[in-house]
């Protein structure tokens, strides 16, 4: 039986084309966009795009992406130099060159999801990513998903909306028709770059296409692929050498002529294999026709981790075999240490359950039918002795040393004060399991907050310098870590910066907690904890993708879930004598709405229409001075006038100092010796606000004669009968409560299932000074530990802190050392006593 290759090249013979080569020879013109390269430019313009734009070949379709890439990135800054640290938005599953050529064009590829079912990029992410990162997105880079006719109205909107330059990336793509039966993108207003190479339908060789629905679009990119010149030998633009040669442009004239049979075979090979494979998942197809390079399929979910099997079974029944593309862009080592890599659960799956069967010019029906067959005896060959296996609980049958609950900045923050100790890798191969929502650990919710941050660049940074393990050290050098660092010195740090480091930090804690014996679960949540024996614990986990519940036993659950503003809050929540939900009836948000990528937009609605709008914001923490903070600085800006904006406060605004000698300097005297840290000197090391917090609140109180923002009123609260107080939010056309944050936390019962009240629900703190979880009466439960925003942590001791501050102290800098290490000491502690 005759072996079915997973690719094979079938360009036109060359040595049937001598009157073509003799008529080049006699030319004398060998490359320069001569007659051959023209003749096809013309003739696949008219044959596959009905005559709309105008199309240029180039050397290969990458050298077609980097000139592209490089012009629409410059349409920022009306140019064709994009600034550095500029973006290309592209999704994870794609070919490298995608990413290679965003890179060499000078731009810092972003790395986003990807769509489930038609497996291209995730519109919603697309839109959340251009939205947080602004002007920085200096060009998207969708690619046509193994030639699907993908919807470009999406990206004339976003080069409209958001003003963002385009490329598509249509490597599989030239003989694939749209659902108007052009050529797909023959009437696009950017370029969609095609490739010719021999692996793909339209199999030349080497080369590639360049279409564009702008004619003046082409003749530039042209200029550009010949060194730049625009008439003259003059460089003019940036340019490389990305011309065809003549020679090609004959080969690539006679796969013009047989374009349409050969996509439509390929076309009847992916029915066959449809309807050969009915249990099995495939990609949602747009258009009429698809130029088919190869048959992507997914595997059952269950059978995912056996892929390795599948595929040599496959392989041994004659049939090739591909994995295409997986791993995608973000598991790739060069992307993961240079590109900026977003969550990417859909693709993570995707590519984990992909794999690619034959489609040739020399297959028939038949064959495809006997390819499908490999496939589905190679899965059923695995799934027979599975289905006789006895089901287990889960992932981790054994009993782990500890389980956190929670990937975000807090619990991974734990596992990056272990590595400043050289304590993770024991701490994971002792059993650590960490569970995580979402698809990575690491950036949480802090990415999508359209704030700056309230830590330094350095902060965040130190997280990682000088760290004892290279991969982490070296993301200082990320272009993550170089985005925070272009903000040393400044007010904080946007938080949408400081979210993909977060996340690129996670990435490599999973690698080394993995590598060391460790289980990241992503995609997990934990329903409960039941306590099940002296010293163990029972966590109920169901993972999102398909509901399925276990348990996994542990001797410690750290709970580092993060905290929110629970809207039952403000419902009895009283202020100045009224019910808050009374005073300020339909017009009240919470400050998390507000901060949120989105929020301020949100806050620009609700007052439309308002000439001269009054705010009040309620609360004296930091969220409430960042909530201000933002209504004063977003561009285009809300109509606010004098004392537009009024903060009410019940305790007094305190300013951070780093010595009693800085803060005498400026004028400020009110603090006593008990508002001094005596482990580091500092003045309001806790309780005052920093950066740019600070930097409001020491204009607000005209500290050393600064001038207060005249848009901003100050009111203390003055107890229950204040009138004023009462009035300032009756009259408001919006109020902001920054009322804090409270822990999320799972439930949490005992042996006989029911619930253990803990201190955290009378809304006092969740943790004691050890970070141990305490109940309703204060005591702390063996083996419960809690971490992060809302867990009423209260530094002690060589912790410093104020003796005065009767707060909650949340910081990262904290949580990546000595509390964070406070824990993992204790853990390790006890997984000692335990193994005695």
């Amino acid at each position: 039986m005759k072996r079915l290759p997973l690719i094979a090249p079938n360009p036109p013979r060359l040595s049937e084309h001598l009157d073509a080569l003799r008529r080049v020879e006699a030319s004398g013109v060998f490359s320069n966009n001569g007659p051959e390269v023209r003749a096809f430019e013309a003739g696949v313009t008219q044959a596959l795009f009905g005559g709309h734009g105008a199309c240029l070949a180039v050397g290969n379709a990458t050298l077609g992406l980097m000139l592209a890439i490089r012009h629409a990135s410059g349409m920022r800054t009306g140019g064709l130099n994009p600034k550095q640290g500029t973006l290309a938005l592209m999704p994870a599953l794609t070919f490298a060159a995608t990413a290679q050529a965003a890179a060499w064009a000078g731009l810092t590829p972003l790395i986003c999801d990807i769509d489930p079912d038609d497996w291209a990029a995730c519109a919603l992410e697309e839109e959340r990513l251009l939205a947080r990162h602004g002007e920085r997105v200096g060009v998207v880079v969708p690619y046509a998903t193994f030639g699907n006719a993908i919807d470009l109205e999406r990206y004339v909107y976003f080069q409209q909306r958001y003003g963002v330059g385009v490329v598509v990336d249509a490597a599989s793509s030239l003989g694939t028709l749209d659902d108007a039966g052009l050529g797909f993108g023959a009437c696009a207003p950017f370029a969609v770059v095609h490739s010719m190479h021999a692996t793909k339908t339209f199999a030349v060789g080497e080369g590639g296409l360049i279409h564009s629905g702008d004619v003046d679009l082409i003749a530039t990119l042209r200029s550009m692929g010949n060194f730049g010149f625009e008439g003259s030998r003059n460089a003019t633009l940036p340019g490389i050498n990305a011309k065809l040669p003549e020679i090609t442009a004959i080969i690539a004239q006679a796969k013009l002529a047989e374009i349409d049979s050969v996509a439509d075979h390929r076309a009847a090979l992916e029915q066959a294999y449809r309807a050969a494979l009915p249990g099995f998942q495939f990609q949602s197809v747009s258009g009429q026709r698809r130029a088919m390079q190869f048959m992507p399929v997914l595997l059952p979910e269950r059978l995912a981790h056996h892929r390795d099997s599948i595929v040599e079974s496959i392989e041994a029944s004659g049939v090739g075999c591909g994995r295409y593309f997986s791993p995608h862009l973000g598991e790739q080592p060069w992307f993961q240490a240079t590109a900026m890599i977003e969550p990417t659960p859909v693709a993570d799956k995707i590519a984990g359950r992909m794999l690619s069967l034959p489609i040739t010019d020399a297959m028939s029906v038949d064959d495809a039918r006997r390819a499908a067959a490999a496939l589905a005896d190679a899965c059923a060959a695995i799934l027979r002795p599975l289905d006789r296996r006895a089901s287990v609980r889960g992932p981790g049958a054994a009993v782990a040393s500890v389980i956190v609950i929670g990937g975000g900045p807090a619990g991974t923050a734990m596992l990056t004060a272990a590595t400043k100790r050289g304590l993770l890798p024991d701490f994971a191969a002792s059993g650590l399991m960490v569970i995580e929502r979402s698809g990575a650990i690491g950036g949480g919710r802090l990415g999508r907050y359209a704030i700056t941050s309230d830590s330094t660049a350095q902060t965040f940074l130190t997280a990682v310098r000088d760290n004892t393990h290279p991969e982490l050290a070296r993301l200082v050098d990320h272009p993550a870590g170089r985005a925070v660092a272009a903000h040393i010195d400044a007010l904080g740090v946007p938080l949408t910066e400081v979210g993909p480091l977060l996340r690129a930090t996670g990435d490599r804690l999973t690698d080394i907690v993995r590598a060391n014996g460790g289980v990241v679960l992503t995609g997990h949540e934990a329903l409960g904890v039941r306590r099940v024996g002296e010293g163990v614990w029972s966590v109920q986990l169901r993972r999102l993708s398909d509901g399925h519940v276990f348990d996994q036993l542990a001797r410690n659950i750290v709970v580092a879930t993060g905290g929110h503003q629970p809207l039952d809050r403000l419902a009895t929540q009283r202020v100045a004598g009224g019910q808050l939900a009374d005073l300020a009836s339909g017009r009240l948000i919470q400050s998390d709405d507000v901060l949120t990528v989105g929020g301020f937009e949100k806050v620009a609605d609700i007052l439309t229409g308002k000439r001269n709008p009054r705010i009040a914001v309620i609360g004296g923490s930091t969220s409430a001075l960042t909530t201000i903070a933002l209504l004063l600085k977003r561009q285009p800006g809300l109509p606010l006038g004098a004392g537009a904006i009024t903060l009410l406060h019940r305790r007094p605004l305190r300013p951070f100092y780093h010595s009693v000698e800085a803060a005498h300097a400026e004028g400020f005297t009110d603090f006593g010796p008990d508002d001094i840290c005596p482990v580091s000197g500092f003045v309001y090391r806790l309780a005052g606000f920093r950066l740019e917090a600070r930097d409001l609140v020491l204009r607000m109180l005209r500290v050393d004669g600064r001038a207060p923002d005249p848009r901003v009123a100050l009111h203390r609260i003055a107890g229950d009968d204040d009138a004023a107080a009462r009035t300032i939010i009756e009259e408001a056309d919006l109020v902001i409560a920054a009322l804090g944050y409270r822990p999320i936390a799972a439930p949490i019962a005992d042996r006989d299932g029911l619930p253990i009240p803990l201190a955290a629900q009378g809304g006092k703190p969740m943790v004691d000074r050890h970070c141990r979880i305490v109940d309703g009466d204060g005591a702390p439960i063996a083996g419960l530990y809690g971490l992060g925003l809302a867990a009423g942590f209260v530094p002690w001791g060589p912790l410093g802190g104020e003796p005065s501050f009767s707060g909650q102290a949340n910081g990262l800098w904290l949580w990546q050392n000595d509390v964070g290490l406070m824990i993992v000491d204790q853990v390790m502690a006890s997984q000692v006593m335990a193994a005695a």
